[in-house]
């Protein structure tokens, strides 16, 4: 598993639809060692904290695997590390084999899986796509966050260690499928209810899935 590029970005003005709109999803690769907080890389913002950022979204990964997808659905695009918004652009971190929960290193900098990303009108912005953010759902190619648990430094180049898997063992990838889900079967009830125990699951997730199950219950 290795880090192919570490991507920043400061907020920006931009315009969509004839109104401005502020937003940091432009990323650039950077070279060298970079810090990273428990907030954000060093170089990197969020422009909205109400729903990006914070301990629970510090950093945001996307697998490079997944640019061989996109090329073939946006034909005409330059694709390069960073498009999606993503700070990590990763080789060998599918969705599928992350659980929420498992310990990283990378560098000198130690993360843990919160939760997949969820992608919001800015995603729209960024490809001129009003379209783009159900394509993204639709894709279940959206990438996990990282809190930081210890600062430290990265750098594009870099192997990424996994220290430890969450004992509950629920992938990044049945988490977005348990949102997207229009109904839940005995399948996804049994998925809600692993997931309910990863400590690393944000409380606003806990309450989204207990809401699923319960409505399902009643």
């Amino acid at each position: 598993m290795k880090l192919i590029a570490v991507n920043t970005g400061l907020p920006r003005n931009v315009i969509w639809q004839g109104r401005e709109v502020r937003t940091a999803i432009f990323k650039q690769p950077v070279t060298g060692r970079v810090a990273l907080g428990t907030l954000n890389l060093d170089g990197d913002r969020q422009a909205d904290l109400s729903v990006h950022g914070g301990l629970e979204k510090a950093v945001y990964c996307y697998a490079s695997e997944h640019y061989d997808y996109w090329k073939r659905e946006l034909p005409g695009w330059q694709l390069a590390p960073g498009t999606f918004g993503e700070n990590f652009t990763t080789l060998g971190l599918p969705e599928e084999s992350v659980h929420v929960g498992d310990a990283f290193r990378i560098g000198s900098a130690e993360l843990v899986v919160t939760q997949p990303r969820l992608p919001c009108f800015k995603l729209g912005v960024r490809f001129q796509s009003e379209d783009m953010v159900r394509r993204f759902l639709a894709s279940e190619r959206m990438g996990f966050y990282f809190a930081v648990t210890r600062a430290g430094d990265v750098e594009a180049g870099d192997m990424i260690e996994r220290l430890s898997r969450d004992p509950a063992a629920v992938p990044v990838s049945e988490i977005t499928r348990l949102y997207i889900a229009k109904r839940y079967g005995p399948a996804e009830v049994q998925s809600a209810r692993r997931a309910l125990r990863v400590d690393a699951l944000p409380q606003s997730w806990k309450e989204h899935l207990a809401e699923r199950l319960e409505t399902r219950e009643t």
